[in-house]
């Protein structure tokens, strides 16, 4: 099982809960609420590694949420970890 990080933007009234994969290039979802936006981040993990797979290119190992958590783009981000299990 590998565990990817995710960082999450709070949603509001009026803003759905936004996910984005930094290790995952375009790789990201939202939800209504956090929860959802986790869960949906787990399945679009899954569908851009089986992308990947699919047209044999590799997928990048996960790093760490230390490796983004101080990047100026995620400020104010709260940070977790999406697990993915690799295809055999």
């Amino acid at each position: 099982m590998t565990n990817y990080p995710i960082a999450i933007e709070p949603g509001t009234d009026t803003a759905a809960w936004g996910i984005v994969v930094p290790d995952l290039p375009g790789c990201f979802s939202a939800g209504d609420s956090r929860e959802e936006a986790i869960a949906n981040a787990a399945v679009a993990v899954g569908l851009w590694c089986a992308d990947r797979a699919a047209q044999g290119l590799p997928i990048p190992p996960p790093s760490t949420t230390d490796d983004y958590a101080s990047h100026p783009d995620y400020a104010g981000w709260i940070w977790t970890y999406v697990n993915h299990e690799s295809p055999a």
